[in-house]
């Protein structure tokens, strides 16, 4: 494990017992719950019956779906055991919140209809791992809800990073940034790295035939990737829209 990880995984272990408090609105009004609102509707419309929430932490979305009442197959996966200690305090039971590492799911190919993640890819130092693991596991749908950096800020601000990402300049200004280390370091949120969902765009547009894109929290601009600070995606795969026979 390098030290990335590391400091992220101990970060988790240390505020274990305060996760949900620090993280989760109460009132369940925040992006993350309106992304699940969201992809709610679509597992309905795409008539998907089985997830795994990738980067569980306390299971948060598993007993979302769960109090949901949609008869759904529901599984999540966290690395961190403090977290998922948590989670089974909370009523899930071991099964239903296990180990594991979103760069390496240990689940055959097309297991799961939707496969999806909250917030976490900001805190994955390649998240394209993550989201290639992610769309192996899916058989019909992925669905990230994640950071845009290049729409937070203030708008002379983002133009700038939009532009230095126009010519190829971010990562070395991300560099600087961060004295080298590529990452931050905050007590609200722990280790994580400058990163836009749209980053990986290219990679889910080319496995999948539908891509739906929405900003979760409030846009200046009709363009999310100019002014959105957080996005939501769902790539949909071939064939995902024909009426699944009973299983």
């Amino acid at each position: 494990m390098d030290d990335a990880v590391a400091i992220q995984r101990a970060y988790y272990a240390r505020t274990a017992a305060e996760y949900d408090a620090m993280h989760l609105a109460p009132d369940e009004r925040d992006e993350h719950f309106l992304a699940l609102s969201v992809l709610a509707g679509l597992m309905g419309f795409y008539e998907c019956r089985s997830v795994l929430d990738v980067g569980a932490g306390t299971g948060r979305t598993v007993r979302w779906f769960k109090n949901a009442g949609l008869g759904l197959e529901v599984l999540g996966v966290e690395p961190v055991a403090e977290l998922r200690t948590q989670g089974h305090e909370k009523g899930l039971a071991p099964a239903e919140l296990i180990e594991g590492d979103a760069t390496r799911l240990a689940f055959p190919d097309g297991a799961f209809d939707v496969v999806c993640s909250f917030g976490v890819l900001h805190h994955v130092p390649h998240p394209e791992m993550a989201v290639r693991e992610m769309l192996r596991v899916a058989r019909r749908m992925v669905f990230i809800s994640d950071s845009n950096n290049f729409g937070q800020g203030s708008r002379p601000m983002r133009a700038v990073k939009q532009l230095a990402n126009a010519i190829g300049l971010w990562p070395l200004l991300d560099y600087v940034k961060t004295r080298g280390r590529g990452y931050s370091i905050t007590e609200g949120d722990g280790l994580a790295y400058s990163y836009s969902l749209f980053t990986n765009y290219p990679l889910i547009r080319s496995t999948c035939s539908t891509v739906h894109l929405f900003n979760t929290m409030d846009s200046d601009s009709v363009n999310p990737y100019r002014g959105a600070p957080h996005v939501a995606i769902a790539g949909v795969k071939p064939g995902a829209g024909e009426r699944q026979e009973a299983r």
